[in-house]
């Protein structure tokens, strides 16, 4: 009998419940199966952070990358690969549970949007406590399910009482690093494996708990990738699913190849010394050198990830393994685009796959397919019997392991993002712009200095704008034609020419919005949605705005600055005015 919790704290404490598996979802009728006859295979799924394809040479960079250029050789690479979301914790939300993360109905989620409100897809889902996530379905289905690296789909814990409340111990930001602050991290860190356990995974080892915090805010792929090779070695004779996820390549460019001087650094604070399971930081670091690419300038960071796939790959050929192990590579969204719903360095990611025993090598595939493809995929090659009650909302890819275009595949995908909704066909891309009630409020009442930050999709500067240096970005509607302008820079929407595509891909994004039972604008009308044209005013004045970063700079006839000084000054020549009038009447008297 499953238990009802009644709170979160009490689901924490609770230890792991097993879940009744009684047929398949609604979502997963006519779920067709290709799995291969024989012994179930292993799944890796390597997940990076803030990955462009320009980082791996085999999508045609000079990035030194052998491993995964070995992979793209001796399995399937895609170039049509994206994320339904662009900000950490919706797209890893999706990667766990293979459904849209607009969807969630954790009670973080629910909190924030309720039940018949406009969604707001951010940083604000977590896993359900119904468990109904990958490393839950595969344990209960006779797989060992381990979680390595950054999770960053649990509760907010910032403030100090966040952590008081739950047993865990505060570090200031500001704090030293210290066997004070080591033992509080590593305390943490205990905490953070035990969390994930009771989620469904049946190992957890080495996590952080979403991006590094100081005092020991220092990339340690080595420290991930032991605890990936130890689970590796624990499993070696049992079917087993690991999330690895590491922590690169998040944060500039410059702070990867920094973190390589401070070997002892990691999510549990000091090391007594750097685990030895990879190349020699000095060493990589002098290929590159011999290569010609600058570590400074992004190359650390992107060989120092590939090298953490090759120690995987070692083990799995050490221990004769390899041949029935999946092991797919992705990232959980691009950098430069990072907050937006453009294609290049926003939605559209790396990611290579390899399994000798079942992908044909040497495969490219051009074929759509999505972050919420992954779980379905997984659920099929385990022969798992979904539960019933399992929302999923992707397709099972095996079929594209062939090499052969499959007779019938997806024609259009969907994407989310705060305040944006988006859908695209290979040729074709469709976003729209709607701010609910209460932000168009906002929005209205901001002064030009605040417009970026409260018209960002996600309502905040920095990662929130980087799409801004799009000139489109605002646009309440978007219309591009991908095949001729695959940076998204010439904006169609208004064109009486692509009126009926426009239309098109309305009545396209009108069908996924109805299927989620939450009003946006005015394609599904309801709650605190409105239409699009409440705020173009502000569209015109934000595009004038520069914006740098979380640095906003203000054209002298938008600034409010301004206009206060030349309004200060007024008042004060008016105050004169007066006072001579009064002294010329006295006078005059």
């Amino acid at each position: 009998m499953k238990k009802n919790f009644h709170n979160r704290r009490e689901f924490l404490k609770a230890a792991a419940m097993s879940i009744a598996v009684t047929g398949l979802s609604e979502s997963s009728k006519g779920f067709q199966s290709f799995r291969s006859k024989g012994e179930k295979p292993n799944i890796i799924f390597y997940l990076t952070d803030d990955q462009d394809k320009v980082s791996i040479g085999a999508y045609g960079s000079n990035a030194y990358s052998p491993n995964l250029d070995r992979m793209a050789k001796e399995g399937i690479i895609f170039h049509q690969a994206f994320v339904s979301s662009t900000v950490c914790t919706p797209s890893r939300y999706s990667f766990l549970t293979g459904r849209y993360a607009g969807r969630s109905y954790s009670k973080r989620y629910l909190d924030e949007c309720p039940a018949g409100m406009q969604g707001f897809v951010s940083f604000n889902m977590t896993l359900e406590e119904d468990k109904m996530n990958v490393g839950n379905v595969l344990s209960e289905n006779g797989y060992v399910t381990g979680y390595v690296g950054k999770f960053h789909v649990g509760e907010d814990i910032k403030q100090q009482n966040d952590f008081q409340e739950r047993g865990l111990k505060y570090v200031d930001r500001k704090a030293a690093v210290s066997k004070k602050s080591s033992d509080a991290f590593k305390h943490n860190e205990r905490w953070y494996r035990q969390y994930l356990k009771q989620c469904g995974f049946s190992w957890a080892k080495n996590i952080y708990w979403g991006n590094m915090n100081a005092p020991f805010n220092h990339h340690n792929v080595e420290w991930t990738t032991e605890a990936a090779l130890e689970f590796i070695e624990e499993n070696k004779k049992d079917p087993f699913y690991l999330h690895l996820c590491t922590t690169l390549v998040h944060g500039p460019a410059g702070s990867w190849r920094k973190s390589m001087d401070h070997p002892k650094i990691s999510g549990e604070g000091l090391l007594d010394e750097l685990p030895d399971v990879m190349t020699d930081r000095g060493q990589l670091l002098e290929k590159l050198k011999k290569k010609g690419l600058d570590p400074s300038a992004g190359h650390a960071g992107y060989s120092w990830v590939d090298d953490s796939v090759g120690a995987i790959l070692k083990k799995l050929d050490e221990l004769g393994i390899a041949d029935n192990t999946l092991i797919v590579f992705a990232g959980d969204h691009g950098s430069k685009m990072k907050g937006s719903l453009f294609h290049k360095d926003g939605v559209n990611i790396p990611c290579i796959m390899r399994w000798p025993r079942g992908i044909k090598a040497g495969t490219e595939c051009h074929e759509l397919i999505q972050n919420i493809d992954m779980v379905p995929t997984y659920f099929d090659l385990a022969n798992v019997q979904v539960p019933k009650k399992y929302k999923m909302d992707g397709r099972n890819l095996v079929p594209l392991f062939k090499g052969t275009k499959p007779v019938r595949w997806r024609e259009n995908l969907y994407f989310e993002m705060g305040n944006a909704r988006a859908v695209c066909s290979k040729e074709w891309k469709y976003i729209a712009v709607r701010y609910s009630r209460q932000q168009i409020d906002a929005i209205k009442r901001s002064s030009p200095e605040t417009l970026p930050k409260n018209m960002a999709y996600i309502g905040r500067l920095g990662i929130g704008t980087r799409g801004a240096s799009n000139p489109n970005f605002f646009d309440a509607d978007q219309l591009y034609n991908l095949g001729k302008d695959p940076l998204e820079l010439k904006n169609l929407a208004k064109n009486p020419e692509h009126r009926q595509k426009l239309l098109e891909m309305k009545n396209l994004l009108t069908k996924y919005l109805q299927s989620f039972d939450r009003p946006f604008g005015e394609f599904v009308m309801g709650g605190n949605a409105v239409e699009g044209g409440t705020v173009d005013k502000q569209i015109k004045m934000v595009k004038q705005i520069k914006i740098s970063g979380k640095k906003i700079i203000v054209p002298p006839h938008l600034s409010t600055t301004e206009t206060g000084d030349r309004n200060k000054a007024r008042k004060a020549k008016d105050r004169e005015e007066r006072r001579k009038n009064r002294e010329s009447r006295k006078n005059e008297q």
